[in-house]
């Protein structure tokens, strides 16, 4: 299973890449792939939605935080479950 989790890149400062990551890894193991960027103390955040939209069509779960985010960014009005696309 695929969750969408956040993986910690600043070492001072709490910077967090949003990842595709199986389950099983650690969190700051092998990410299948880079889907965005958030900065907390910035509060900034970069998504790539088309990517993120993919995950999520094919079954992804985005961690409680994560879903935060992506409310906030209004990725969830693109996103229709029951329309599945195989490419």
């Amino acid at each position: 299973m695929v969750k969408l989790r956040l993986k910690r890149c600043g070492r001072k400062q709490a910077v967090y890449r949003i990842v595709a990551i199986d389950v099983r890894s650690r969190r700051e193991g092998k990410d299948l792939r880079k889907v965005g960027f958030y900065d907390p103390i910035k509060n900034q955040t970069f998504l790539n939605v088309p990517a993120i939209l993919y995950f999520l069509e094919r079954g992804a779960q985005p961690t409680k935080t994560v879903q935060d985010i992506l409310k906030r960014a209004e990725v969830f009005k693109e996103f229709r479950p029951n329309q599945t696309k195989f490419t």
